[in-house]
């Protein structure tokens, strides 16, 4: 029997409202939440940004938590954001019943808010980066709560959240969770307002997405979370659906660390999956909330991919980032919840500062808000590294031609592989792989990560895995703190933007899809010491449900000298690859 996945509750905090009701009223107004920046401390100030009109002492009042209380406001945003839904959703502590309900959040940036602003003062105050990695923030948010049986964290740039629901779809249809509340959480930092800054596409008025004479994006912040269940479950709960989550799909589009393809190779097999899952045919589609970020790049490949899927019957699509800012890793959620309100309320949000259209290109983004029905809407997230995910809500259950996620116990596993290395003397090895100008771009991370997978995957006979699952606590953490003592102790001006491209988590399982071809699945785990265990029963979920044969996992880590003496951990390793080939037994 089929398993329809409803949402029963939403929750928001973004720069255009702090909640589903204010957000509504700026949609419908097309209110910008764009502003120059006034809380947090840059020296880019004059920079248009969507930060959330709160502060961290208002939003500890708001919610109760002591002042005193050392806290990211990552996980501040990420809490208001979740009460909000599980309000609507009627989920609490006295009423949970037995039922499994897990807690899944897309982030990148973590605690780094904290960590930026005691970083001078290190080795004093180092108490904030118990707080830095991805996960202590979920983690955080899910303790607000009490109610979590289980907290993951997904970290793949601006496609992370609505990689949380797509997961959480899958875990729920394979009987692993009854509820889960997912989506995601970013605040606004000067590690990523600068590294932004360094790749030169930060517009510096309201960014204008899709618009011939458009020069970059606008950064933002907040989070929105959603629950997730069945139907029977709602039912059960007498829950109201809000809508139907009937399609999901992430794919890589291998090709760059930060570009995407000219032809939006990973864009459209995100799309098609989707629509696919959903058996919807491109026609059925009445909306399509776009990535559109502004930046030439995105908006010319996201277009490229429209055209593909669509021809010459593009439903209506816009933008709406620049309402909101580009939320990175919390805007699939962000927008998910923008596209639920614009289904409520029969109308599909204009593309507010679009003028001009874009050459090479008959199809335009509407500018203004316009009346319609919407049926079947589509939600794009495009992160770093051509990680792209799509996802379809509809008002009414999936069709009875969408494809069935069976998640079957019996299907047998086999793990043939497994290379591990612990030094940087090993790398002499991946002159078997790489060129000599090819390895010297690569930060350390990269390369053991690199070469631990191709000899895997070598020793297997795999060229090219179905999917890619990477695990790892903080990521590329030396160019991380590379740039952290450039921001802090040279300034934010002249930065150097390889350091901020080989800083995100899913640069390395990005990096490893490019080099081995990989088009498929590809997530990023950063969920603290149980980073590696999300990413086994995620391969486990693949696989068990026919969606692929074999998954190439990786488990990555490097800490520094400056790092460990910090944390007093002088026992972890200064580097840790792993990389473990995982199949169906033939």
């Amino acid at each position: 029997m089929k398993k329809n996945i409803v949402i029963t509750g939403a929750g928001i905090i973004s720069a255009i409202g702090n909640c589903k009701e204010s957000v509504l009223e700026s949609l419908k107004k097309q209110k910008t939440g764009i502003e120059k920046i006034k809380i947090l401390d840059t020296v880019h100030k004059d920079f248009p940004s969507g930060e959330v009109k709160m502060t961290d002492s208002q939003l500890k009042s708001s919610l109760e938590i002591p002042q005193t209380k050392l806290i990211s406001r990552n996980a501040l945003l990420g809490i208001y954001a979740a009460k909000e839904a599980l309000l609507q959703a009627g989920i609490n502590k006295e009423n949970k019943n037995g039922k499994k309900i897990f807690f899944i959040s897309g982030t990148t940036v973590g605690g780094m808010d904290l960590t930026e602003k005691f970083y001078k003062d290190f080795p004093q105050n180092t108490e904030c980066l118990k707080q830095h990695d991805s996960g202590s923030c979920t983690d955080l948010t899910a303790e607000y709560f009490g109610i979590f049986d289980n907290v993951i964290t997904i970290s793949t740039a601006c496609s992370s959240a609505a990689n949380a629901l797509i997961l959480a779809s899958r875990l729920i249809k394979a009987g692993k969770a009854d509820i889960v509340v997912a989506g995601g959480a970013e605040a606004l930092t000067k590690f990523h307002l600068n590294g932004f800054n360094s790749l030169m596409i930060i517009d510096k008025e309201i960014c204008r997405p899709f618009d011939q004479n458009r020069a970059g994006l606008n950064l933002g912040e907040g989070a929105a979370y959603v629950v997730l269940e069945t139907s029977e479950s709602a039912k059960s709960r007498n829950a109201s659906p809000l809508t139907y989550l009937v399609g999901g799909a992430n794919t890589c589009d291998a090709f760059h660390q930060t570009a995407s393809s000219p032809e939006g190779e990973g864009a459209y097999n995100a799309m098609k999956q989707a629509l696919e899952e959903a058996g919807l045919s491109p026609w059925e589609i009445d909306y399509i909330n776009a990535h559109g970020t502004g930046t030439p790049n995105n908006d010319e490949s996201e277009s490229q991919a429209l055209k593909r899927i669509f021809s010459d019957q593009i439903p209506l699509f816009s933008s709406t980032k620049s309402l909101t800012g580009h939320t990175t890793s919390a805007s699939g959620a962000i927008e998910s919840v923008i596209c639920i309100l614009a289904m409520q309320n029969n109308f599909a949000p204009g593309n507010l500062g679009f003028e001009t259209k874009m050459e090479n290109f008959d199809f335009s983004p509407i500018k203004e808000n316009t009346p319609k029905i919407l049926k079947n809407v589509i939600c794009n997230s495009f992160g770093f590294g051509g990680n792209d995910s799509s996802l379809i809500f509809s008002i009414n259950p999936p069709k009875e031609n969408a494809k069935d996620f069976v998640y079957n116990e019996e299907i047998k596993l086999e793990t043939p592989v497994k290379v591990e290395i612990n030094s940087e003397e090993e790398l002499s090895k991946l002159k078997n792989f790489l060129k000599p100008a090819e390895s010297r771009r690569l930060c350390k991370i990269m390369k053991t990560s690199l070469l631990t997978s191709l000899e895997a995957l070598s020793k297997a006979g795999i060229q090219t895995p179905d999917a890619i699952i990477t695990a790892t606590t903080l990521g590329c953490w030396e160019n991380s703190e590379k740039l952290l003592e450039q921001i802090t102790f040279e300034g934010e001006e002249m930065l150097k933007p390889t350091l901020f491209m080989q800083s995100t988590h899913n640069t390395i399982g990005s990096n490893i899809a490019i080099k081995t071809g990989c088009k498929g699945y590809n997530i990023t785990y950063t969920q603290g010491e149980n980073s590696m265990k999300c990413a086994m029963e995620d391969a486990v979920l693949l696989l068990k449900s026919g969606m692929c044969k074999n998954v190439l996992i990786g488990l990555h880590d490097e800490t520094t000298k400056k790092y460990r003496e910090l944390t007093n951990q002088t026992n972890l390793p200064e580097i840790h690859s792993a990389a473990i080939i995982i199949k169906t037994a033939e």
